[in-house]
């Protein structure tokens, strides 16, 4: 799947191609930050020290899932995004609280690592999928990690 700037992402399709339950989502678009071996994924510990993966909300109407990370990795790390890779990487849906969420995942470059610490990103790690067993991460990160390890 390509995502440009002269097509946007449409969710519809995407749904119907890969037979997601028909509900209401909330989008969150994730940015996958490898390290250099492209072994390991970059993770934000969160205030409340849980970890999770850099993005969020894909939420202002009209945004694309590009934009829309670059806006949240700014937001969160103060880090900014280079590129954002097109095709979309993985996609994971989960229910929290009676809510289906779906994060779609892309992967992303940023300029550098010197990001600047705020409620939503205190410390930044690069993890393994073996990592995730010792540490307190969402579920999202979980799934990824096992679809991440399936890749290799």
């Amino acid at each position: 799947m390509t995502i440009g700037k002269a097509k946007k992402f449409n969710i519809k399709k995407f749904m119907k191609k890969y037979q997601i339950p028909n509900a209401f989502y909330r989008v969150s678009v994730k940015g996958l930050i490898l390290d250099e071996t492209r072994k390991k994924f970059l993770v934000i510990q969160e205030d409340n020290k849980w970890w999770e993966l850099p993005g969020g909300g894909n939420d202002s109407w009209g945004e694309s899932p590009e934009e829309a990370l670059k806006r949240e990795i700014k937001e969160e790390m103060g880090l900014t995004v280079t590129k954002v890779n097109p095709d979309l990487k993985y996609y994971i849906i989960f229910n929290k609280k009676k809510t289906w969420i779906i994060n779609l995942v892309f992967e992303v470059k940023v300029k550098n690592l010197n990001f600047t610490p705020t409620y939503e990103c205190q410390k930044i790690q690069f993890i393994s999928p073996k990592d995730i067993n010792k540490m307190n991460v969402f579920g999202n990160v979980k799934k990824l990690a096992k679809l991440f390890n399936s890749k290799k």
